[in-house]
């Protein structure tokens, strides 16, 4: 398949595990048992996504995904042993694009990666530029070249933070729920989505210098989902 796998966690039964999963799909991975060896690698290495567990014995994996963040782009998924929803939204809005709780099955975390890959390499691939692309009110967005401008000044978004614009510009002036943001972006059903897309919507607004009390882009129509006019 092409695509590297960095696997960061301190527990080597579990970094060995996911890593004999990721191997039989045909992936490269790369394990750390530390942040301090998850950046290094993250400096030298070709990554296509990241797993990373939340505790670590040097800096957690919030802080970790912060610093990967200020650099790079690719998914990363987070791994958590705690349920609370403060440390899933923590990691979501830390600029993370998914998370899975342990213990998780190995073959539910291969298929968000997989999920989560594919969303990332399918913006190279166009249909027709002028069904790829949009422009609202200095708002500019291409799947062609996967890129996003605001007034002509570059706006970085993750992989995720672009599916989601993508889906509320392509579907112009129709107010999406949370529950069919969360179905098309993450390919799966879920009954928590609207923390999960409503952290990533705040990530974007702040993106786009959206006023919190009167947003230009993305609207919420309360109790019915978002809105791009």
């Amino acid at each position: 398949m092409g695509a590297t796998i960095l696997v960061v966690d301190d527990e080597k039964e579990i970094a060995e595990l996911v890593t004999v999963y990721l191997k039989n799909e045909g992936y490269d991975v790369l394990a750390a048992g530390t942040g301090a060896q998850a950046l290094a690698l993250a400096e030298r290495e070709d990554i296509s996504l990241a797993v990373l567990d939340v505790m670590l014995p040097d800096i957690d994996g919030f802080t970790l995904c912060q610093k990967i963040r200020e650099k790079r782009l690719w998914p990363i998924i987070m791994l958590t042993a705690r349920v609370e929803d403060m440390d899933k939204i923590t990691g979501l809005t830390l600029g993370a694009d998914d998370y899975i709780t342990k213990p998780f099955n190995p073959l539910e975390l291969v298929a968000r990666v997989k999920t989560q890959l594919r969303r990332y390499t399918r913006y190279n691939v166009a249909e027709s530029p002028a069904e790829e692309e949009r422009n609202i009110r200095g708002l500019y967005i291409s799947r062609t070249v996967h890129r996003c401008t605001l007034n002509g000044r570059d706006v970085t978004l993750t992989p995720t933070e672009f599916s989601i614009l993508w889906y509320l510009c392509a579907h112009q002036g129709q107010v999406v729920s949370s529950e069919e943001l969360f179905e098309a972006v993450w390919n799966e059903k879920s009954f928590e989505a609207n923390n999960t897309v409503m952290t990533h919507i705040a990530r974007l607004r702040e993106k786009l210098h959206e006023p919190a009390r009167k947003p230009r882009y993305i609207k919420t129509v309360w109790g019915v989902g978002y809105l791009v006019e």
